[in-house]
């Protein structure tokens, strides 16, 4: 996978953070953070633990509010949206749940079908078709379409998690942790999917990680989240090379992030 790299010929961001400010309490996440995803690239956020990273991607679907500055979506401020452009907002845009967040009283088949009942008109053998291809597209056998999320492994979860993504075909995929709790060979597994996933169907991919190789394999370019801003923007190369003292000590893993539970 090369690199996208932004240029002066870039395409306009398809997500932009401009001078952010959020707090929970006394506790500031970000201060004037800006940052912005291009369209069709996977950009990684990465970060100690508590640094914020999932909410930059709670903010990107109005799940979370700004305190100061402004969150775009193709030039549309997502600030200024209603109930029903929030919705429309949503269907563009699908989020992976860190822990996957099936359904456990629905079967795979009805957890993949759920946003296409929400946001479709499909019939309910066209949902069933597509619940197959979805599988397909995540290396899991259609067999499993009747299944409980109880009766599958952690790996197989997050697979039918990302099943469930692609189901109405977002412009976006959002990925919170997406390889949290699984084993190295599952790791590797989902890395591959995320890469597939984005040149396949030739979406834009966020992912929120702490895993610096998982970073490494999926990524365009990574985003160092550290004391409420970006203090990098890059390539995995160039952040590797990098001379910023507070880069090369959190890719040699000297860095502890604030425990804020963000």
């Amino acid at each position: 996978m090369s690199p996208a790299q932004p240029s002066d010929s870039a395409p306009a961001p398809i997500i932009e953070f401009d001078a952010v400010s959020k707090s929970f309490g006394s506790n500031q996440v970000y201060r004037e953070m800006s940052l912005s995803v291009y369209p069709g690239e996977t950009l990684t956020i990465i970060g100690g633990s508590g640094q914020g990273k999932s909410v930059c991607l709670k903010m990107m679907i109005g799940l979370l509010r700004p305190d100061g500055g402004d969150v775009r979506f193709r030039g549309e401020s997502v600030l200024d949206l209603t109930a029903e452009g929030l919705r429309r907002l949503r269907r563009r845009v699908a989020y992976v749940f860190q822990g996957g967040a099936l359904f456990d009283s629905m079967s795979v088949q009805d957890n993949i079908a759920y946003a296409m009942r929400e946001h479709t008109k499909t019939s309910e053998e066209e949902m069933r078709e597509r619940a197959r291809v979805c599988l397909e597209m995540v290396n899991l056998p259609p067999e499993i379409l009747e299944a409980m999320p109880a009766q599958l492994s952690g790996g197989e979860r997050k697979r039918v998690a990302l099943a469930r993504s692609i189901a109405i075909e977002p412009e976006v995929i959002l990925y919170d942790e997406p390889t949290t709790g699984l084993d190295p060979k599952n790791i590797t597994r989902i890395g591959r999917m995320i890469v597939k996933l984005q040149r396949e169907l030739k979406v834009t991919s966020v992912v929120v990680t702490h895993d610096m190789p998982t970073a490494h394999k999926v990524s365009n370019r990574i985003a160092m989240l550290y004391e409420k801003r970006f203090p990098f923007v890059g390539t995995a190369e160039q952040m590797w090379n990098s001379p910023v003292d507070v880069v090369r000590d959190f890719i040699h893993g000297t860095l502890r992030g604030d425990n804020d539970g963000a």
